[in-house]
């Protein structure tokens, strides 16, 4: 049977539809080239190639019903506004190509697309399924065919079974989706254009001069965030403290022991207790602890997590890592990537996965092994978190063809991930040893640990504990002292950020989600706000100056409280409980009040920001070279003035630990590495400035 609808049917659907069920043409829109292929091959063997000059499309012709596969190139509209000036809160969405240059290569997507439009019946948008994805395909079915005549495919993944599955559950169209994404699209546009405009003009208000400057909504609270975590880094001032070990004899082994309460921070108490070490000859074994811990597998991967242990194992970038999960999905060798959850679908085949992993030469004794340890009953273990759109990240077992060593190294860890999550806890033993002074007055421990079952370690060994091993003791046993050594050291300033560290940080405080965080991190590095080091991320000046002066003037443009206030509000679209129009009624009334206050402080703004921008010179700067820090108080900008503090404040807890003139102190602190930018800035050009 076939359905001849009326232009209303489909939008008063109350059950899913199978695209054979339908009558006339259909066009289904994907996301990528590569995805509209993939669709195109899981529908039909018998699909036909068209060309629309070098763009391929597919046509499939069965009984009367005619589908047309073809491919969007990402998003293909776009926020505009002709409007000058600010605040602009007039816009529309328009052809990519028109509205940035940049995407001219869209244009005969979009030619394409909408020519196959003209002369369908009915439009399936099948772009991811995400919020991302149901803009896309909306607003090509909005601009160029007919909502109520338009329905969703919804699969995670690109294998054909899983295609053909959801195109014979096709819904209508996902509007609380669509709805949040097109406020998220309108609010971080209203947020940027506004912001920068205003920015930029308070610069040519003061300089006559024309720069290019951005804030975004999410953007600026997360430069906001590096800025306070490198300041921190910057007015950092190491102490001293000090270390003691023991290694004494056991036999023919020597075992180093550490002082329970290390680091000691006083020079003389770490001094004393060496010395009555040395004196007592021995230890005494006071008492030996052991157990066996048990390690739970780790739950699959959702996208923040794989950005994660990339980062750690590989050293990629998240968005290295978000661009290459991308491919393989595309490639249909795992699941849709930017998914939140930890969990795996119950109607998830996993052996029938396993057994095509194990048709895989590097995972078939790794397949074999896990599916006689659980005996073939397969439970994997999960996370809390949930996704509504699309479970954990999974291998789908189709076998992959030519990966680059990159692609591989993620491939890899999504299987290994994946087969962990089946597998056994493991056990490792722990021991722990205590020995003191005979007086039984200072302590010493040792620790060692061995893998008793290694479980999940097997199949995913990235996290797997080093062994190390003690020879066996018993309560009351002498152990002859060989050597007592007290270690002086300086505690280390928080270590540089990385990409990653960023992205945990935005997860962490709700702001972005899982498919916008590395792209705005990114952005950070492209604006020239934020810069790689070998050692990390570090803000530039003019990082520092955009959010010195928004800090001064509007802080709650940096405000995670308020960019968090509408995720929040956008959630509420997803589910239903808000109108869009609401929260952009809400973020024109922020963004006004906010440019208000701007206008009346217009000057000053403009006059600060020239200042950081090296427009203006002729002012009164921080007397440490390369700082254009406006002076606050003994010829130092407010950081570095910060930094002297710190410098005449921890003096004293110096001398609390080791004795050591003032002097000593300054010459010390100047030659360390670790000792924060702003407290060697402020040693070497204003306390050391004078002295040979």
């Amino acid at each position: 049977m076939y359905w001849h609808t009326s232009e209303h049917y489909l939008s008063k659907l109350q059950r899913p539809i199978s695209i054979w069920s339908l009558h006339g043409r259909v066009l289904v829109v994907a996301e990528k080239p590569k995805a509209a292929r993939k669709i195109a091959e899981a529908l039909s063997s018998n699909y036909i190639v068209r060309k629309y000059y070098s763009l391929p499309y597919y046509e499939i012709k069965q009984d009367g019903l005619t589908i047309i596969i073809a491919s969007a190139a990402g998003h293909l509209y776009e926020l505009y506004t002709s409007q000058s000036g600010y605040p602009v809160f007039t816009y529309e969405w328009v052809p990519a190509y028109i509205a940035n240059q940049e995407k001219k290569h869209v244009k005969i997507y979009l030619d394409l697309l909408r020519e196959l439009f003209k002369n369908c019946n009915y439009y399936v948008n099948a772009c991811d399924y995400d919020i991302e994805g149901s803009v896309i395909g909306y607003l090509l079915i909005k601009n160029h065919g007919d909502e109520k005549r338009a329905l969703r495919a919804k699969f995670s993944s690109l294998t054909p079974a899983e295609i053909r599955e959801s195109f014979t559950k096709l819904s209508p169209l996902d509007y609380p989706m669509i709805e949040a994404g097109l406020c998220r699209h309108e609010l971080d546009w209203m947020w940027g254009i506004n912001i920068s405009r205003a920015l930029m003009h308070a610069v040519l208000t003061a300089t006559r001069k024309k720069v290019i400057l951005s804030a975004g909504r999410v953007q600026t609270p997360t430069l906001k965030h590096v800025y306070e975590y490198e300041v921190k880094r910057g007015v950092f001032i190491p102490l001293p403290q000090y270390s003691i070990t023991v290694t004494v004899k056991k036999g023919s082994d020597l075992i180093v022991f550490e002082y329970v309460k290390n680091p000691v921070e006083s020079s003389q108490e770490a001094k004393l207790i060496k010395q009555i070490v040395e004196k007592s000859k021995f230890l005494i074994v006071r008492n030996v602890e052991s157990s066996s811990i048990r390690y739970n597998p780790p739950p699959p991967f959702n996208l923040s997590d794989l950005q994660d242990e990339a980062s750690r194992i590989y050293g990629f970038s998240p968005m290295k890592t978000q661009e290459i999960a991308e491919q393989l999905y595309l490639d249909a060798l795992i699941s849709y990537p930017r998914t939140n959850s930890q969990k795996l679908p119950p109607t998830l085949n996993y052996k029938a996965i396993l057994s095509k992993l194990g048709e895989n030469r590097e995972y078939r004794d790794l397949v074999t092994r896990l599916l006689s340890e659980t005996k073939g009953f397969l439970k994997p273990r999960e996370g809390e978190k949930e996704d509504p759109a699309h479970p954990a990240i999974y291998p789908t077992g189709i076998q992959p063809g030519e990966l680059s060593k990159e692609q591989k190294a993620i491939y890899d860890l999504i299987v290994r991930r994946f087969l962990a999550t089946f597998a056994q806890p493991a056990l490792v033993y722990h021991l722990k040893i205590e020995v003191s002074t005979p007086d039984n007055k200072y302590f010493f421990t040792a620790t060692g640990q061995s893998i008793e079952n290694p479980g999940w370690f097997v199949y995913y060994p990235f996290h797997t504990p080093a062994t190390k091993l003690l020879p066996y003791m018993r309560p009351g046993e002498k152990l002859e002292v060989v050597k007592v050594t007290a270690r002086e050291s300086y505690t280390k300033p928080p270590p540089k950020l990385k990409k990653i560290d960023i992205l945990k940080w935005m997860e962490n405080i709700g702001i972005g989600t899982e498919s916008t965080r590395a792209i705005i991190i990114e952005k950070l590095f492209d604006r020239g706000y934020l810069k790689n080091t070998k050692d990390g991320v570090e803000i530039s000046d003019l990082g520092m100056g955009v959010i010195e002066v928004i800090e001064a003037f509007f802080p709650d443009l940096a405000s995670v409280e308020l960019t968090r206030k509408f995720e929040v509000l956008m959630d509420e679209i997803m589910h239903g409980k808000r109108k869009r129009e609401e929260v952009i009624m809400e973020a024109k009334r922020v963004i006004k009040t906010l440019l208000d206050n701007f206008d009346q402080k217009i000057n000053e703004v403009g006059v600060n920001l020239s200042k950081k921008l090296a427009l203006i010179n002729n002012y009164e700067k921080c007397i440490i070279p390369e700082c254009r820090g406006d002076v606050y108080t003994k010829g130092l900008c407010r950081l570095h003035y910060n930094a002297l503090e710190s410098i005449i404040k921890n003096y004293e807890e110096w001398t609390r630990r080791k004795q050591i003139s003032y002097n000593e102190y300054l010459e010390k602190l100047a030659k360390m590495k670790s000792t924060g930018k702003y407290v060697r800035d402020v040693l070497n050009y204003y306390l050391l400035k004078n002295k040979k």
